[in-house]
């Protein structure tokens, strides 16, 4: 089985929500095609209108919305991307390996559908030019997925590797990163980095996180995008 990410853009005459319907409305038509095992939809919506200020945006238009796809096989995609198509202005595809060091449903079930508590941070990154790919797999995977859960309140954190890029409008990237937050996160540092409000930890956490994301991120290249998440359907 393989794990295909498409992140996507709006039309430009439409609302961030009505956007995020109409893909909702379109995962239930892609959940029948034959091949296809499990959906996952995050949306740039009115609900994480509060999170403005956590994005980062180095590859502008980002998107506004990512749709994960598990299916047999990437070369079948003739048999759901028109239903792709028909809803966006633009499009790239991705085949990734993921990794999933938390699982959300495991903190904060849903039902199919149904929005996940939070808000999720989808993020496209690259290493620093000169970085080996192994040294930079090294440093994020067995070094700085601790760090990243010891220091922040995230319930949910996917690793996703980008094995191949499969055309459309392509951010250039290494990898996407789907991190989970609570919703009181969006605008309290406090929450975002699981302090207790205390101001010291705060500083500790905050200076860890980015000591240890400098190892290995390029932050001229990285784009952050704080989205809602919808599970449409779940990999049995």
């Amino acid at each position: 089985m393989e794990k295909l990410l498409y992140p996507l853009w709006k039309p430009a005459a439409q609302g961030s929500d009505d956007f995020r319907d109409t893909l909702l409305q379109a995962s239930q038509e892609l959940g029948r095609v034959a091949g296809v095992h499990a959906i996952r939809l995050c949306a740039a919506d009115s609900a994480v209108a509060p999170a403005a200020g956590r994005r980062i945006e180095n590859h502008a238009p980002v998107p506004d919305a990512m749709l994960s796809l598990w299916v047999d096989s990437a070369g079948a995609a003739a048999g759901w991307e028109p239903l792709i198509d028909a809803c966006v202005d633009r499009k790239a595809a991705y085949l990734v390996a993921e990794a999933e060091p938390l699982v959300v449903q495991a903190q904060h079930p849903s039902r199919p559908g149904e929005r996940v508590y939070g808000m999720c941070h989808v993020v496209f990154m690259s290493p620093p030019a000169s970085m080996d790919r192994q040294d930079w797999l090294a440093v994020w995977k067995d070094s700085h997925t601790q760090v990243a859960i010891d220091t922040q309140s995230t319930f949910g954190y996917r690793q996703n590797v980008v094995v191949r890029e499969l055309g459309g409008n392509i951010i250039p990237c290494y990898a996407i990163v789907e991190e989970n937050f609570p919703p009181e996160a969006m605008t309290s540092d406090h929450a975002f980095y699981a302090t207790g409000g205390d101001e010291a930890v705060l500083q500790r956490n905050m200076t860890a996180m980015i000591e240890s994301c400098s190892r290995f991120i390029d932050f001229e290249q990285i784009d952050v995008i704080p989205m809602s998440e919808y599970l449409v359907k779940p990999l049995v």
